[in-house]
């Protein structure tokens, strides 16, 4: 079954063909390490780790490259602002280098306990200075540069297809305010190389053929995309808000310099929004997922809930929505609890197998192949994860299937979920001493008749997070 995804270069949906055969070379923007990465951030990388995932459930092997952004390029994205890692160092007291290894490990925190699996490779821009002046040295010998008092930038009128990628017109887009606009030709050039002021020394800067200064921003992903992937590669991805500065310029600067598209696809996930307004430090509404864990949820439960909204629709996150999807992953989980343990299917590890070779258990048998077909068709459909959803409990629900097919299947489902099945299936709750204490007293007086005490101890075991059910078999313990 082919994979359908939306290109935005093309604002159309095509079948996915990879440039070699049965590889895809994938670069998702990553973070810029002066702060946390926020919840709206994390929306970006977990989309980019469903699509990984997704071309592996159909049988392809993946290089993602993500960049670690730890040489600090300007607040306003558009050669204007203040330095996001000079407010950093001045606001924590720490080297630039210090900073950036600090908040480079929270976000690798971040990753582990979302379940997102880890790139082949995390480029860091500073490691790559010499790869980014050879870039511009490129696009200077084909004459897109200039030079101006304040750096060296690319001359996007010298390159016809600029705008393509954003469907904006050079006029449309907003000039930066930091250069004078007598010296920038044309208000969406845009900074290669910025030299560093003569009133101030910098920590991060390095020598180059136009003197001590720094590189631009994005020079640094059309170089380290190059460097690890070649040009052209598979696939780009990265929030919307990309599009009209940061991914457009990529494009420009390696159309520039090697006359060839970075990128066949651009992939791109839409905002994510609290209770429906912006997210924004000023309204004290930008939530880290350290916040999440300190509010009670659990990181995967926060996956399920932007599981539960196609990546290309606005999301609204608010504490009601994420208390929905902890109760819902928690409800998948004690379900699970319930089925047989079961392994993967060694025979589905071999190298190349396709999903449509996939054999049973993991198709099911007789209806059991219509679920897999449905969560294969959902997923292929640019990434349709509420379909996906939809289609295990389908699965759950249906009495015609056995829990062991069901349980093999939803194991598989997992490879592109990441809700981290396997560590539930087939095994019980662990219930620490106080719960079970406090259980050990329900049961002594339901035995006495005694309810009001019963529904006293029903409520404290709630209170720690668990539930109670009784039954012919005795009383069963879940995860409240």
């Amino acid at each position: 079954m082919e994979i359908q995804l939306q290109n935005s270069l093309t604002r159309k949906n095509a079948p996915f063909t990879p440039i070699s055969p049965g590889h895809v070379g994938m670069y998702s923007c990553g973070p810029t390490v002066y702060w946390f990465a926020h919840i709206g951030n994390m929306r970006a990388f977990l989309f980019s780790d469903v699509l990984r995932r997704t071309f592996e459930y159909n049988g392809l092997d993946v290089t993602l490259v993500m960049n670690v952004t730890d040489v600090g390029h300007l607040v306003g994205d558009v050669d204007d602002g203040e330095d996001k890692m000079i407010v950093a160092m001045l606001r924590e007291g720490k080297s630039g280098y210090q900073i950036a290894e600090f908040y480079a490990q929270a976000f690798f925190s971040d990753l582990a306990a979302l379940n997102i699996k880890p790139a082949a490779v995390y480029p860091r821009a500073t490691d790559h200075i010499p790869e980014q002046i050879e870039m511009i040295q490129s696009l200077e010998r084909k004459g897109f540069t200039y030079r101006t008092s304040d750096g060296i930038y690319f001359d996007t009128a010298k390159l016809p297809s600029y705008g393509r990628l954003s469907g904006q017109k050079s006029e449309d887009k907003m000039a930066g305010a930091r250069v004078d606009m007598a010296e920038k030709l044309n208000a969406t050039d845009f900074a290669l190389w910025k030299f560093s002021p003569e009133d101030a020394e910098r920590e991060m800067e390095w020598e180059s053929p136009w003197g001590i200064g720094f590189p631009g921003w994005h020079i640094e992903c059309s170089a380290m995309s190059k460097k690890y992937l070649g040009l052209p590669f598979d696939i780009h991805t990265g929030g919307i808000d990309h599009i009209p500065v940061h991914h457009e310029n990529e494009l420009a600067q390696a159309m520039g310099a090697d006359g060839v598209l970075e990128a066949n696809v651009w992939m791109h996930n839409d905002f994510m929004t609290f209770d429906g307004g912006k997210m924004s430090k000023s309204l004290g509404n930008v939530y880290t997922i350290s916040n999440l864990v300190e509010k009670g949820f659990d990181p995967v439960a926060y996956r399920y809930f932007v599981l539960g909204s196609h990546y290309r629709s606005k999301l609204n996150f608010t504490w009601e929505a994420m208390e929905g999807a902890q109760n819902a992953l928690n409800k998948l989980r004690n379900i699970v609890r319930e089925y047989p343990g079961t392994t993967p299917n060694p025979s589905l590890q071999k190298e190349g197998r396709r999903n449509d070779e996939i054999p049973s258990p993991f198709k099911g048998e007789g209806q059991g192949e219509v679920f897999a077909s449905r969560f294969l068709a959902a997923i292929n459909d640019d990434l349709n994860t509420p379909a996906a959803l939809a289609v295990v409990w389908d699965l759950i629900h249906d009495a015609t299937i056995d829990d062991a097919t069901k349980a093999a299947t939803l194991l598989r489902f997992d490879d592109v979920l990441g809700l981290r099945i396997s560590d539930y299936l087939g095994k019980p709750v662990e219930v620490p001493a106080d719960v079970a204490k406090l259980v050990q007293l329900r049961e002594e007086a339901r035995a006495e008749k005694n309810w009001s005490e019963s529904d006293r101890l029903r409520d404290a075991i709630a209170a720690k997070g668990f539930s109670v059910k009784d039954s012919p078999q005795g009383t069963k313990i879940s995860l409240a």
